[in-house]
């Protein structure tokens, strides 16, 4: 059976979403499973559908980046369909890793797609620096300093910084910590 497998970041995406779709659906997909959320979250859908094949089935994605996070993530995919003697084939890149040539096109990739995201964060992490070293980067603005003074006067009414943090939508431990650089000032 071919089985198909489509993902998105956001909800947002839907054009996109769409497009996997129908692309899955010409390459004879008999079942997709399908998802929208960010590939470093949880994909539910994605090990649902890990657990459901069988031997002789075909993953099939249209991009290589809608399944796997990294080499090492697909590595892992890879194992589990050998294990179960499943097959992937990526429908962008022509890749079926049921031949020996299509496996090793695959790792290669695979391996060039880390290297290059790797990259791209060296080069953040870069200028990151150079904006803190000209004065132009202050980082993330701190979630509860807006609501100091909220935060004081719930303290104030005999809240818990746990009532406080579930009130104003924040952990605990960030009231704990704006609170306590607050008093210390």
């Amino acid at each position: 059976m071919r089985i198909g497998y489509a993902r998105t970041s956001t909800l947002e995406q839907i054009a996109g979403y769409e497009a996997q779709e129908r692309e899955l659906t010409t390459a004879g997909v008999e079942r997709i499973y399908k998802e929208q959320v960010s590939s470093v979250g949880d994909r539910p859908e994605l090990e649902r559908m890990l657990r459901d094949l069988r031997k002789g089935d075909v993953l099939v994605v249209t991009k290589l980046d809608r399944l796997a996070r990294s080499v090492h993530h697909l590595g892992e995919i890879l194992k589990t369909l050998d294990d179960l003697g499943a097959g992937l084939q990526i429908l962008g890149m022509g890749i079926d890793s049921t031949t020996a040539g299509g496996r090793l096109m695959l790792n290669v990739l695979g391996s060039v797609a880390q290297f290059e995201r790797e990259m791209m964060l060296e080069r953040q992490r870069e200028g990151i620096a150079k904006a803190k070293a000209d004065g132009k980067y202050r980082g993330r603005r701190p979630k509860a300093e807006p609501l100091l003074e909220r935060i004081l006067a719930m303290k104030a009414e005999g809240m818990g910084d746990t009532a406080i943090g579930k009130a104003l939508g924040m952990d605990r431990t960030t009231v704990f910590r704006v609170r306590k650089q607050a008093e210390a000032n």
